[in-house]
């Protein structure tokens, strides 16, 4: 029996489990699919880690080290959970065969990952040489040069991650391809893409087909309803991320529409009040020092559920997506007398008015003005006490 077994062992996972180290749980262990720990900044050799939690400006493999170091608990490496079964069971697949282990409480902190080729429909050819950023910044950290003249699809933040690993693999895509009309990630990551790496960023531009026989030979390309052929010798797909809810759909555990991740109260519980969430399972993707800061929060909650300080599951509010609003998180919200909650949330489209939190009746509970594009986050601030009495929530944009 254990105290805590957190399932993923990237920065959300092992940053929980270093606050629960330090406020003394005695029987913690974190489960790791992959051989190292560290998720995924430990493919990323690029400065931008470690500001959130450490107040330090490193690359990702000495942010990944740090947070292994700092969590303090027993790391199972190449164990994969199978499941979750009321009453804390958990069903794990080790070197050593299946087991079936026990825990008061379980986080899950399986984080995120990219969309590949196939669920985006891309078609053409199956060459040798198209790949996600993952996989490319794996081989590049292994010494690895998959390609030389690559395209990047997506204009993310992680697209720029890709164009900065490229650079320190000594790699020199020929484009960078958005559909959009604008960049998704804030600039001037653009400008700073053309000046400083020399990549030209195609907007308005839609991948068509691969082309190529073993290997990648180039793109055909769509550009203001002109087709083209872009000479290149690989494709790296980037962003588009999902929460890695596998387990957690396949435990029971209800996801959520919007977030596509697990449905949580306001103490990163889900309908399981044994398991927590926290991280980029929760929603489609925020940066490592967010997940950090998650981990941190869930990890405090999980101190209360331990000493049996958490109000009951059936005493959340649910809160409901209204005009504008294409996900919020998290979904359910406690009253208490003091105290305040934060919501995030994601537009549908780019939203310029206010947001506004409502009760059943139509009254106003919490908002604030906002311009947003889809892909940012707002916050919310809901002061908990004036949740008492209040049945149900809708969150919405006012233009």
């Amino acid at each position: 029996m254990y105290d805590v077994l957190i399932v993923g062992a990237g920065p959300a996972g092992l940053s929980a489990a270093r606050v629960l180290k330090r406020a003394g749980v005695g029987k913690i262990a974190v489960l790791e699919r992959t051989r190292e720990p560290g998720g995924l900044p430990r493919y990323c050799g690029h400065l931008g880690f470690g500001m959130l939690d450490f107040g330090r400006m490193w690359k990702g493999p000495r942010y990944a080290r740090a947070l292994t170091e700092a969590a303090g608990v027993p790391i199972l490496t190449d164990t994969t959970v199978t499941g979750i079964g009321p009453g804390g069971v958990v069903h794990l697949s080790t070197e050593r065969g299946l087991e079936t282990w026990q825990a008061r409480t379980i986080l899950l902190a399986t984080g995120t990952r990219e969309t590949p080729r196939g669920p985006r429909l891309v078609s053409g050819t199956r060459p040798w040489g198209v790949t996600t950023t993952g996989a490319f910044q794996e081989m590049v950290m292994k010494g690895l040069r998959p390609f030389q003249n690559p395209v990047i699809i997506g204009s993310e933040l992680v697209s720029f991650s890709a164009l900065m690993t490229a650079r320190h693999g000594q790699v020199n895509p020929v484009a960078m391809i958005e559909e959009n009309v604008r960049i998704t990630a804030q600039r001037p990551a653009d400008v700073l893409a053309a000046m400083v790496y020399g990549t030209p960023i195609l907007l308005n531009t839609k991948l068509v087909s691969i082309l190529g026989g073993d290997r990648v030979e180039g793109v055909e390309i769509e550009q203001d309803g002109e087709r083209r052929t872009l000479a290149c010798d690989g494709v790296v797909f980037t962003g588009k991320f999902v929460p890695d809810a596998i387990l957690a759909r396949t435990s029971g555990l209800a996801l959520d529409g919007g977030t596509r991740g697990p449905a949580i109260d306001s103490t990163f519980r889900t309908q399981d009040p044994q398991v927590f969430a926290a991280g980029n399972v929760l929603r489609a993707v925020e940066h490592s020092g967010q997940a950090a800061l998650e981990g941190r929060a869930a990890a405090r909650m999980i101190l209360r559920a331990l000493e049996g300080r958490l109000p009951s599951l059936g005493s959340a509010v649910p809160v409901a997506c209204g005009q504008g609003v294409a996900s919020v998180w998290p979904q359910r919200l406690h009253a208490a007398p003091r105290g305040r909650i934060v919501l995030h949330a994601r537009m549908e489209t780019p939203q310029r008015g206010v947001l506004r939190l409502s009760d059943e009746h139509g009254r106003t509970v919490a908002r604030r003005r906002v311009s947003v594009l889809p892909e940012r986050r707002v916050e919310l601030a809901v002061p908990a006490a004036v949740l008492t009495g209040v049945s149900a929530l809708r969150l919405e944009v006012e233009q």
